[in-house]
C-alpha cells in the first residue's frame, strides 16, 4: 500500500495518481492496470479515485500530459545549456535515456497507447509528444548543418527519425533484458555511432 496521505488537495491527489500509474506500469503490462489497482497503490477506494478522474482514460490523459510536459521541458533545458548543435543533440539523447531510466513505466505506456486500436485522446497525446519531440530534433539538426557540424546534404527528417528510433531500440533492448538500468551503459557507444553517421567533425 502506498504512503500517500488520504487527504490531499485536488492537484496533489491528481499528481499522486499519475505517479502511481507510472510506477505500476514499470511493474506490469500497462493495459492490465485497473482503477482498483491504482486505488490500492494509493491507499484509496475507487470512489475516492473517481472523484478526481471520471474514467480510466481520464487518468491516462493525465499521465500522457505529465510525460509530455516533463520530457519536453527537460529536452529544452538540455538543448539550451549546450555550446553547439552537436553538444545539444548529445545532451538531448542523454536526457531521453535518463528519463527512461528514472521512469521505466513511461515507454511501456507510450508503446501501449500507440498500439491501441482506434483514436483515443491518450493515443493522440502520445502521437503529439513524438511529433513535438521530432520538431525539436529537426531544429537542432538544421542548426548543425548551418554551422557545418553536420553533413550539408543530411536529411533532417530521416536523421530525427533515426535519433528517436535509436532511443526506442535501446529501450526495447533493456526491456527485453529485464534490466532498464543497462540503457545508461549502452547509450554512449550507440550515440557515438549515430554521430559518426551524421557529423562532419569526428
Amino acid at each position: 500500500m502506498s504512503g500517500h496521505p488520504k487527504h490531499l488537495p485536488a492537484d496533489e491527489r491528481r499528481a499522486a495518481t499519475v505517479e502511481a500509474v507510472v510506477d505500476l506500469a514499470a511493474e506490469q503490462n500497462p493495459s492490465d492496470i485497473t482503477t482498483t489497482a491504482i486505488a490500492q497503490r494509493m491507499g484509496l477506494t475507487q470512489g475516492a479515485l473517481f472523484r478526481h478522474f471520471p474514467t480510466k482514460d481520464a487518468i491516462l490523459e493525465a499521465v500522457m500530459s505529465w510525460v509530455a510536459e516533463r520530457l519536453l521541458a527537460r529536452v529544452d533545458e538540455a538543448a539550451e545549456g549546450a555550446t553547439s548543435p552537436i553538444a545539444a543533440l548529445e545532451a538531448v539523447f542523454v536526457t531521453h535515456i535518463d528519463f527512461v531510466s528514472e521512469h521505466p513505466g513511461v515507454p511501456r505506456m507510450l508503446f501501449g497507447e500507440l498500439q491501441r486500436p482506434g483514436e483515443t485522446l491518450p493515443k493522440r497525446m502520445a502521437q503529439t509528444l513524438i511529433r513535438h519531440n521530432g520538431e525539436r530534433l529537426r531544429g537542432l539538426l538544421e542548426a548543425g548543418k548551418t554551422r557545418s557540424e553536420l553533413h550539408a546534404d543530411l536529411d533532417p527528417d530521416a536523421a530525427a527519425t533515426l535519433f528517436i528510433g535509436t532511443v526506442q531500440g535501446l529501450v526495447m533492448r533493456s526491456m527485453l533484458a529485464g534490466d532498464v538500468t543497462r540503457i545508461r551503459g549502452d547509450a554512449p557507444g550507440v550515440f557515438a555511432i549515430y554521430l559518426r553517421g551524421i557529423g562532419t567533425v569526428q
